[in-house]
């Protein structure tokens, strides 16, 4: 297989969908060798927040001079985005070589009587395997959907499991209720081992607790008064760790900005202890080294300042809220011309009254998901609840004569789908907008 080869094999297995559950990827990794018993684990789930979180943990990893894999979904731009160690991704010659040796793995198991298996399963089987030959010392791993039954959930060698914020989502897999969803997420905790949990509503942090509790795990709850923002402008924002009983660190920059941010960086933290004491090397400096350096695209992402330019992946009712509230933050009293698109299964009329209230104009998009809302219907429904001026666009290529005759003091934003926000970020760049 070449690189080309390699990715049609990969997305071919979509029609397999999304089948949780972990016969398939145990039997998957037992045909490699379970390459993912080769290294220690730090296990991320949640619903919002995974990739940052994961991001700043493995940047304070990789200043601290450890070999530090990182697997993400979805990507951006490119697919290896999704492998990568110490913020390099898996190179080309690497994923088509693995992938071959994959579909061979593949191919004993249908014949073993096994069902294919899907194209999450894939990726997670191409990355342990390519993290096992790469003798990466710790790996970062971001579950893909819910937790008990996630491809990323085949692991044992779990050095601490992060829950991040809950919210309501895939609920046709994980449930209709916070506490359910909660529970799911929660099947990442293993026996006798150690959480961290984001500050969220005391029914979902109960949830985890009981999950915790019943496997013997010690757990760590953020508390939200353990970090204060000392000060933020679009750069960033600069805070103080209070809660200093293994790491006396002085005021951090982060590149991140809005309120949730600050608490993904002190569930980060949390976590970094307990690495730390569990016999791990990491000093002050390696975690302002590892902040300062931490960067996540697609995130509350400043493109420009001049006029101010922002992509965010806000693809949900929380990660909605978490932006409207970013924008109030760092934008005042300014209202944002907005290019919006959403998935129908993203609930988009439940996100309406967070988001267009900070809206002077709206121009809707389709992202590039069979599961996409059409810019057409989107813009229906926001006349249905506004009356804001919104324009459905046809193509992408429209985006780029809009942002160019903007005027210096606008505000824009591009958020939703990170289906749309990728192929946005790859058509701003290659017309020189950043």
């Amino acid at each position: 297989m070449n690189y080309e080869e390699a990715l049609q094999f990969i997305h071919s297995t979509y029609k397999f969908g999304s089948k949780l559950g972990l016969q398939n990827i145990t039997k998957l990794t037992e045909l490699l060798g379970n390459p993912q018993n080769s290294y220690k684990i730090i296990h991320v789930a949640g619903t919002n927040g995974k990739g940052s979180t994961s991001n700043m943990i493995h940047d304070v990893l990789m200043a601290s001079g450890y070999k530090t894999g990182l697997f993400i979904s979805p990507f951006l731009e490119e697919f290896t985005e999704r492998i990568q160690i110490n913020k390099k991704q898996i190179d080309r010659e690497s994923l088509a070589r693995i992938t071959s040796t994959v579909k061979d793995k593949i191919d004993i198991m249908l014949r073993e009587g096994y069902n294919h298996p899907t194209e999450f399963e894939v990726v997670t089987a191409i990355g342990f395997k390519y993290f096992q030959e790469q003798k990466i010392d710790l790996l970062v791993l971001e579950v893909g959907l819910g937790g008990r039954f996630d491809a990323t959930n085949v692991v044992n060698n779990t050095l601490v499991s992060v829950i991040t914020s809950i919210s309501y989502d895939h609920m046709e897999y994980l449930g209709d209720t916070l506490e359910k969803i909660a529970f799911e997420k929660a099947g990442i905790i293993k026996e006798n081992s150690r959480v961290v949990i984001y500050p969220q509503e005391e029914n979902i942090v109960s949830t985890i607790k009981d999950v915790a509790k019943n496997k013997n795990a010690a757990i760590f709850e953020i508390k939200k008064e353990d970090i204060k923002k000392i000060k933020g402008d679009l750069t960033g924002q600069w805070f103080k760790y209070l809660k200093d009983d293994v790491f006396n660190l002085p005021v951090v920059k982060m590149n991140f900005l809005g309120e949730h941010q600050l608490y993904n960086a002190l569930t980060a933290l949390k976590t970094l202890e307990i690495v730390k004491n569990a016999g791990y090397h990491i000093t002050e400096e390696n975690i302002i080294q590892g902040f300062n350096s931490c960067r996540f695209a697609g995130r509350f992402e400043v493109l420009r300042t001049n006029p101010v330019i922002v992509l965010d992946g806000g693809h949900n009712i929380n990660g909605i809220e978490y932006f409207s509230r970013a924008v109030k933050e760092n934008f005042g009293d300014n209202k944002i011309i907005l290019f919006f698109g959403m998935l129908k299964d993203k609930n988009p009329e439940d996100v309406l009254p967070f988001i267009l209230p900070l809206c002077k104009e709206v121009y809707t998009l389709t992202p590039d998901n069979p599961r996409a809302m059409s810019a057409s219907e989107l813009a229906g429904l926001i006349r249905e609840h506004s009356e804001i001026k919104v324009t459905p666009l046809d193509s992408y290529d429209e985006i780029i004569p809009l942002i160019k005759q903007l005027d210096k003091n606008e505000y824009t934003a591009f958020v939703g789908s990170l289906y749309m926000i990728g192929e946005v970020r790859m058509l701003l760049k290659n017309n020189g907008i950043f």
